[in-house]
C-alpha cells in the first residue's frame, strides 16, 4: 500500500489537525520522497515511518509539535538539515538501518537543540573509530546514543516511567508498612481460617447427634407404635375370648334347660 492511500486510512474519517499520532509502517513511499503529510496535521507529536523505502526528507512538511520521529530501516544518508528546519522540537529521533556512513552526516543535527535521544545503530558510521566518542562531542545536547549514555548507563524506558510516576501518585504507602500490613492480614486469615475450621467440625457434630437424635426418637415412636399395636390386638384377642366364653357358656345354659324339659316330660 502506498504511504498517501495508508495515511488516508488511518485518518478514519477524522481531520487531520485532530491527530497526535501517526504510524505509516511499512508503506511504499514514491520515488523515496514523504508524501501524503501536509502542514495541517499540525498537532503532530509522534511520527512512524519505518521502512518505507524513504531516500529523501526534502518534502517532509512543518511539524512544529513533532517530540518523536522514527524512520529505521530506510535509505537515508542526507538530507538530515530538514529535520532541524521542519521538527525543531524532537527530541527522540531514530534512523538506525540507514545509509549514513560519516561524521558530516549527522552534523545537521546540531540545531536540534532539544535533541536528546539518537539511534544510529546498524548505520555504517558505527563502525567508524571513536564513533560514540565523536558524536557525542559534535552534539553535546544529545544524552543517549544508540539506547545508552556516555557512561553506558541505558536509557530508561518512557513507558516504564509513566507506570512509575501513575504508581506513585495513585498507590498508597509503601515500605516495611505494606509488608506489615500483609502479615498480619495473613495472620488474621490463618486465625479465621482455624476457627472457620473448628465451627464447621462443631456444626457437623451438632448435625451428627441432632440426626442420632431424630434416629432414636423414630425408633422410640416406631417400638411404641409397635407396643401399642401389640397390646390392642392382645386386647382384641381377650374381647374374642371372652365372647366366645360367654357363648360357650350359654350353649351350656341352654342345654342345661333343655335337659330340665325334659325330665318334666318325663315325669308327667
Amino acid at each position: 500500500m502506498d504511504m498517501k492511500k495508508r495515511i488516508t486510512l488511518e485518518l478514519r474519517n477524522r481531520s487531520p489537525a485532530e491527530i497526535a499520532e501517526l504510524v505509516v509502517d511499512n508503506s511504499r513511499s514514491a520515488d523515496g520522497e514523504v508524501e501524503g503529510l501536509t502542514d495541517a496535521f499540525a498537532e503532530l507529536e509522534f511520527l512512524s515511518m519505518v521502512n518505507v523505502g524513504l531516500s529523501s526528507l526534502a518534502k517532509l512538511p512543518s511539524l512544529p509539535k513533532l517530540r518523536k520521529l522514527e524512520l529505521s530501516d530506510n535509505n537515508l544518508s542526507g538530507s538530515l538539515e530538514t529535520l532541524s528546519e521542519k521538527c525543531p522540537n524532537l527530541t527522540y529521533l531514530n534512523l538506525s538501518g540507514n545509509k549514513i556512513k560519516e561524521l558530516s552526516n549527522v552534523e545537521a543535527l546540531q540545531n536540534l537543540k532539544s535533541l536528546q535521544s539518537l539511534d544510529l545503530f546498524n548505520c555504517e558510521i558505527t563502525s567508524l573509530e571513536d564513533y560514540r566518542e565523536s558524536v557525542f562531542e559534535l552534539l553535546p545536547q544529545v544524552t543517549y546514543l544508540d539506547g545508552f549514555d556516555q557512561d553506558d548507563n541505558e536509557a530508561p524506558d518512557s513507558e516504564a516511567e509513566d507506570d512509575d510516576e501513575d504508581g506513585e501518585d495513585g498507590a498508597g504507602p509503601t515500605g516495611d508498612f505494606d509488608e506489615e500490613d500483609d502479615e498480619d492480614e495473613d495472620e488474621d486469615g490463618s486465625e479465621g481460617g482455624e476457627v472457620g475450621l473448628s465451627l464447621q467440625v462443631n456444626r457437623a457434630n451438632q448435625s451428627l447427634k441432632r440426626n442420632s437424635s431424630s434416629s432414636s426418637s423414630v425408633a422410640s415412636s416406631k417400638d411404641e407404635d409397635d407396643d401399642e399395636d401389640d397390646y390392642a390386638e392382645e386386647e382384641e384377642e381377650e374381647d374374642k375370648a371372652g365372647v366366645q366364653g360367654e357363648k360357650r357358656k350359654r350353649d351350656v345354659d341352654d342345654e342345661g334347660e333343655d335337659d330340665d324339659d325334659d325330665d318334666d316330660d318325663d315325669d308327667d
